[in-house]
């Protein structure tokens, strides 16, 4: 077990497919997320009744591990690890933001939702769930923000920070769902997965799927996060807190520095900001470090160690498991401060955990 109080500030479900049957509404069930085999026979998602563009089985164990679907398993597998909290993203649903058809996506999102939420009662203070809302619509997705955030315990928000619907995270047609997220002292949690089906970077020039995961990953929260500081949505919405996940944290340092240059140096093109770059990303921001990477004392070294966050990404492929607690925890080049603030005492601020 671990010395400190470990939450994994990003892990995740792999959604069984007899979730659908008995959560989802009956007239989607003839589309509803399942896996079929192609002309070429590669296993694909099917999604709202289109095929989904492959992505290569990597064949690793703890893709296949219980505790991806099985709550009792998971609390397992936590146990093992030394994790005191888990909080749980999805895979399917990482999808969702490609579906066309409105009620369709909204219907697929209350259904994981209303999953996640029984998912997570096996024990609620160290399962916790993250809400899945559709992106194309204020309306819906501020409907189903409240419904699970007052009713499902929900403590987050996922939302891709890819365009969708032809949207930068800095139009204002979302405004309303910030506000309100600040109204609910819920955070918005920016994830990426190369699911190759909305627009994201890399898509238009590459298609080997290792370059595309090496790319969108971090450019699109790079992006996400220029939008949301220099686009003046965190000057808008000061009580909003937002967390960058699943991207690596190396470059988190660099891209500040760039937009507080480039705010300095180019300001008058594009919109006035009160404070610096650097300034609301301390504010307001948060991101999830992978456990090995070596330039962590870097990073902290330029913004601290107050805005990182420990993330297991278990149980896809490229996590460590077993061992990620440890490979964070047994690290020789980060102090214990360090250490208890990224394994745990940051993500009860992002999460307001008690």
């Amino acid at each position: 077990m671990s010395k400190y109080r470990v939450i994994d500030a990003d892990g995740h479900v792999q959604e069984p497919e007899s979730l659908w049957p008995q959560y989802l509404e009956p007239k989607y069930h003839a589309i509803a997320p399942r896996y079929v085999t192609d002309a070429q026979g590669r296993s694909r998602r099917h999604l709202g009744g289109r095929i989904q563009p492959p992505i290569p089985s990597s064949g690793a164990a703890v893709e296949h591990r219980p505790g991806g679907y099985d709550s009792q398993a998971r609390l397992v597998d936590m146990d093992e690890e030394g994790m005191d909290v888990s909080v749980l993203y999805p895979s399917t649903g990482l999808h969702f933001a490609a579906i066309e058809r409105l009620d369709v996506c909204a219907a697929f999102c209350k259904a994981y939702n209303n999953w996640i939420y029984d998912f997570t009662r096996a024990d609620p203070k160290r399962l916790i769930g993250i809400a899945v809302v559709p992106q194309t619509d204020v309306h819906e997705a501020m409907a189903e923000i409240t419904r699970c955030v007052t009713s499902l315990d929900s403590k987050g928000i996922f939302w891709r920070p890819n365009p969708i619907g032809g949207r930068t995270l800095d139009d204002p047609y979302f405004d309303p769902i910030w506000s309100l997220l600040e109204e609910l002292d819920v955070p918005l949690t920016l994830h990426e997965g190369t699911t190759q089906n909305v627009p994201q970077a890399g898509l238009d020039r590459y298609d080997n799927f290792l370059f595309r995961h090496v790319v969108s990953h971090p450019h699109e929260q790079q992006m996400a996060c220029l939008e949301l500081i220099c686009g003046g949505v965190l000057e808008r919405h000061p009580k909003l807190r937002v967390a960058f996940l699943e991207s690596g944290a190396g470059w988190i340092a660099y891209w500040i520095e760039r937009l507080d240059h480039h705010m300095k140096y180019w300001g008058h093109a594009s919109a006035p900001l009160p404070a610096t770059p650097s300034e609301y990303y301390a504010r307001q921001c948060y991101i999830s470090a992978d456990p090995d990477e070596r330039v962590l004392p870097g990073i902290i070294d330029a913004i601290g160690d107050d805005t990182i966050i420990f993330a297991s990404d278990y149980p896809h492929p490229d996590g460590i498991y077993p061992g990620v607690v440890a490979e964070l925890a047994d690290r020789d080049d980060l102090s214990e401060v360090s250490k208890a603030k990224i394994l745990g005492s940051n993500a009860v601020r992002l999460y307001s955990l008690s």
